[in-house]
């Protein structure tokens, strides 16, 4: 049996927004790794949500997500698992409604992850910040195959170190 996650009621209208319903199949699942990484992070005061897009936009915001969290600033940061956080109500959306300040590193205008996150913690407001501001490129490409891996890798440092220099 499924249960439904109310985001709003198809073509409702709240605050000027339109609105639609999902549905997210419940689990009784429960990573004790995903667990255990959240409460050993759980005092860090930024937590990092991200892409997870598999367009060369979202595979630039996730790696400087990444690097952020685990090799820029991982005293302070933190990398939230984002289908985690926004599928089960455990220890990944603990970190993002707990900590002081939440960034969404967006790939993109469309701001999947902030916006995904707000319809389970509707209080939530992130600080969103589109990566691909952050860096040039033909603007045409879509694909990571569209790209060289060092181009990848190059723009994700330059996302991630614009970042840092606001942490």
């Amino acid at each position: 049996m499924t249960q439904q996650k109310r985001c709003g009621n198809k073509g409702e209208k709240q605050e000027g927004r339109d609105y639609e319903t999902i549905r997210i199949e419940k689990t009784s699942n429960v990573c004790p790794m995903c667990e255990d990484y959240a409460k050993k992070q759980a005092s860090k005061p930024v937590a990092i949500m991200s892409c997870e897009g598999a367009c060369l936009r979202g595979e630039v915001a996730r790696r400087a997500a990444n690097l952020i969290c685990h090799s820029l600033a991982p005293e302070k940061t933190v990398r939230i698992c984002l289908g985690g956080a926004f599928t089960k109500d455990t220890g990944q959306r603990h970190l993002v409604r707990k900590a002081k300040r939440v960034i969404a590193l967006e790939g993109c205008f469309i701001n999947c992850s902030s916006r995904m996150m707000k319809s389970v913690i509707s209080e939530l407001e992130p600080e969103v910040i589109v990566a691909d501001k952050l860096y040039d490129f033909d603007r045409s490409l879509f694909g990571i195959d569209e790209m060289s891996e060092d181009e990848i890798k190059c723009h994700s440092q330059d996302v991630a170190k614009k970042i840092i220099m606001g942490l």
